[in-house]
Protein backbone atom coordinates (compact mmCIF):
# COMPACT_ATOMS: atom_id res chain seq x y z
CA UNK A 1 0.00 0.00 0.00
CA UNK A 2 2.90 2.28 0.58
CA UNK A 3 4.31 1.55 -2.16
CA UNK A 4 1.15 2.48 -4.49
CA UNK A 5 0.82 6.01 -2.37
CA UNK A 6 5.00 6.57 -3.07
CA UNK A 7 4.22 5.57 -6.91
CA UNK A 8 1.18 7.94 -7.17
CA UNK A 9 2.69 11.11 -5.55
CA UNK A 10 5.90 10.65 -7.66
CA UNK A 11 3.32 10.43 -11.01
CA UNK A 12 1.04 13.50 -9.38
CA UNK A 13 4.38 15.61 -9.23
CA UNK A 14 5.63 14.10 -12.27
CA UNK A 15 2.51 15.55 -14.08
CA UNK A 16 2.23 18.91 -12.18
CA UNK A 17 5.70 20.13 -13.21
CA UNK A 18 5.05 19.24 -16.72
CA UNK A 19 2.23 21.12 -17.27
CA UNK A 20 3.72 23.73 -15.18
CA UNK A 21 6.99 23.67 -17.79
CA UNK A 22 4.33 23.45 -20.18
CA UNK A 23 2.17 26.42 -19.83
CA UNK A 24 5.41 28.54 -18.66
CA UNK A 25 8.13 27.97 -21.19
CA UNK A 26 11.46 30.22 -20.64
CA UNK A 27 11.93 32.63 -23.03
CA UNK A 28 14.89 33.85 -24.15
CA UNK A 29 16.95 36.08 -22.00
CA UNK A 30 16.94 39.66 -24.23
CA UNK A 31 20.49 41.18 -24.17
CA UNK A 32 21.11 45.03 -24.51
CA UNK A 33 21.70 46.18 -28.16
CA UNK A 34 26.03 46.52 -28.55
CA UNK A 35 26.61 50.26 -30.00
CA UNK A 36 27.55 49.64 -33.55
CA UNK A 37 31.19 51.70 -32.29
CA UNK A 38 32.87 50.45 -29.28
CA UNK A 39 31.81 52.48 -26.21
CA UNK A 40 34.34 54.99 -25.12
CA UNK A 41 33.52 57.77 -22.36
CA UNK A 42 34.30 61.86 -22.63
CA UNK A 43 36.69 63.63 -20.76
CA UNK A 44 34.53 66.40 -18.37
CA UNK A 45 35.95 69.34 -18.43
CA UNK A 46 36.70 71.06 -15.12
CA UNK A 47 39.13 70.82 -12.32
CA UNK A 48 39.58 67.57 -10.45
CA UNK A 49 38.04 67.96 -7.25
CA UNK A 50 41.04 66.07 -5.20
CA UNK A 51 44.26 64.92 -6.03
CA UNK A 52 45.39 60.71 -4.68
CA UNK A 53 48.88 60.25 -3.74
CA UNK A 54 50.71 57.53 -2.58
CA UNK A 55 54.75 59.01 -2.44
CA UNK A 56 55.25 57.51 -5.75
CA UNK A 57 54.75 53.86 -5.08
CA UNK A 58 52.23 53.74 -8.61
CA UNK A 59 50.40 50.12 -7.00
CA UNK A 60 47.30 50.86 -8.68
CA UNK A 61 47.12 49.32 -12.65
CA UNK A 62 44.99 50.02 -15.34
CA UNK A 63 42.93 47.46 -16.83
CA UNK A 64 41.77 46.83 -20.49
CA UNK A 65 44.67 48.35 -21.77
CA UNK A 66 44.73 45.92 -24.85
CA UNK A 67 42.25 47.86 -26.57
CA UNK A 68 44.32 50.81 -26.24
CA UNK A 69 48.15 49.77 -27.00
CA UNK A 70 48.11 52.32 -30.42
CA UNK A 71 47.11 55.19 -27.42
CA UNK A 72 49.64 54.14 -25.05
CA UNK A 73 52.74 53.49 -27.35
CA UNK A 74 51.79 56.92 -28.90
CA UNK A 75 52.13 58.55 -24.82
CA UNK A 76 54.68 56.42 -24.13
CA UNK A 77 56.99 58.27 -26.50
CA UNK A 78 60.10 57.58 -28.45
CA UNK A 79 62.38 54.71 -25.71
CA UNK A 80 64.03 52.78 -27.93
CA UNK A 81 64.43 49.24 -26.83
CA UNK A 82 63.99 49.73 -22.98
CA UNK A 83 60.71 49.57 -21.47
CA UNK A 84 58.92 53.29 -21.00
CA UNK A 85 57.99 54.90 -18.05
CA UNK A 86 56.51 58.01 -19.17
CA UNK A 87 55.07 60.44 -16.70
CA UNK A 88 51.80 61.79 -16.61
CA UNK A 89 48.49 63.67 -14.50
CA UNK A 90 46.11 60.63 -14.71
CA UNK A 91 42.10 61.72 -14.67
CA UNK A 92 39.46 59.51 -13.22
CA UNK A 93 36.44 59.97 -13.93
CA UNK A 94 33.34 57.99 -12.84
CA UNK A 95 31.61 56.44 -15.64
CA UNK A 96 27.91 56.04 -14.60
CA UNK A 97 26.68 55.50 -18.37
CA UNK A 98 28.87 52.74 -19.14
CA UNK A 99 27.17 50.24 -21.15
CA UNK A 100 28.83 47.16 -19.30
CA UNK A 101 30.03 48.00 -15.89
CA UNK A 102 27.68 49.83 -13.62
CA UNK A 103 30.48 51.53 -11.53
CA UNK A 104 33.46 52.00 -14.02
CA UNK A 105 35.83 54.43 -13.15
CA UNK A 106 37.43 55.55 -16.33
CA UNK A 107 41.36 56.41 -16.99
CA UNK A 108 42.67 59.25 -19.03
CA UNK A 109 45.92 60.53 -19.89
CA UNK A 110 46.79 63.45 -21.72
CA UNK A 111 43.34 63.93 -22.60
CA UNK A 112 43.10 60.34 -24.03
CA UNK A 113 41.00 57.11 -22.66
CA UNK A 114 43.59 54.19 -21.55
CA UNK A 115 41.65 51.97 -19.38
CA UNK A 116 39.63 51.36 -16.79
CA UNK A 117 39.80 50.58 -12.82
CA UNK A 118 39.63 47.34 -12.19
CA UNK A 119 35.57 46.45 -11.18
CA UNK A 120 37.00 45.77 -7.28
CA UNK A 121 39.22 48.67 -7.02
CA UNK A 122 36.06 50.54 -8.94
CA UNK A 123 33.80 49.87 -6.51
CA UNK A 124 36.42 50.47 -3.73
CA UNK A 125 37.23 53.97 -5.37
CA UNK A 126 33.68 55.34 -5.40
CA UNK A 127 33.44 54.22 -1.66
CA UNK A 128 36.05 56.60 -0.77
CA UNK A 129 34.76 59.31 -3.20
CA UNK A 130 31.72 59.12 -1.15
CA UNK A 131 33.10 59.06 2.26
CA UNK A 132 34.80 62.10 1.12
CA UNK A 133 31.80 63.81 -0.57
CA UNK A 134 32.31 64.55 -4.18
CA UNK A 135 30.22 61.50 -5.39
CA UNK A 136 30.71 61.65 -9.02
CA UNK A 137 33.40 64.26 -9.36
CA UNK A 138 36.42 63.52 -11.13
CA UNK A 139 39.91 62.86 -9.57
CA UNK A 140 43.25 63.10 -10.36
CA UNK A 141 46.76 61.18 -9.30
CA UNK A 142 49.92 61.07 -11.10
CA UNK A 143 50.73 58.09 -13.02
CA UNK A 144 53.23 56.43 -15.87
CA UNK A 145 52.88 54.75 -18.74
CA UNK A 146 55.72 51.54 -18.55
CA UNK A 147 56.60 48.87 -21.32
CA UNK A 148 56.98 48.85 -24.82
CA UNK A 149 60.62 47.39 -24.16
CA UNK A 150 61.84 44.39 -26.27
CA UNK A 151 61.86 40.86 -25.00
CA UNK A 152 63.25 37.78 -27.07
CA UNK A 153 62.89 39.62 -30.40
CA UNK A 154 59.15 41.14 -30.00
CA UNK A 155 57.92 44.34 -27.85
CA UNK A 156 56.51 43.74 -24.41
CA UNK A 157 52.88 45.41 -24.10
CA UNK A 158 52.02 48.77 -22.51
CA UNK A 159 50.49 49.36 -19.04
CA UNK A 160 49.00 51.74 -16.82
CA UNK A 161 50.19 52.27 -13.23
CA UNK A 162 48.50 54.79 -10.91
CA UNK A 163 50.32 56.57 -7.69
CA UNK A 164 47.33 55.80 -5.36
CA UNK A 165 46.87 53.60 -2.11
CA UNK A 166 45.78 50.13 -3.37
CA UNK A 167 42.09 49.43 -4.27
CA UNK A 168 42.25 46.17 -3.93
CA UNK A 169 43.13 43.64 -0.53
Amino acid sequence: MELAISLLIIAVTGLVVYAIIKTNPAKPMQLPARPATPYEPALPEGAPALHWSDDGRFLVEVVNESRYQATLKALAGDHGDQAAAAPYLATLVPDDVNPYESAAVAVFLGGRMTGYLSPKASLTFRALLKHKEIDGKITSCEAQVRGGGVWQNGRLSYVVVLDMEPLEK
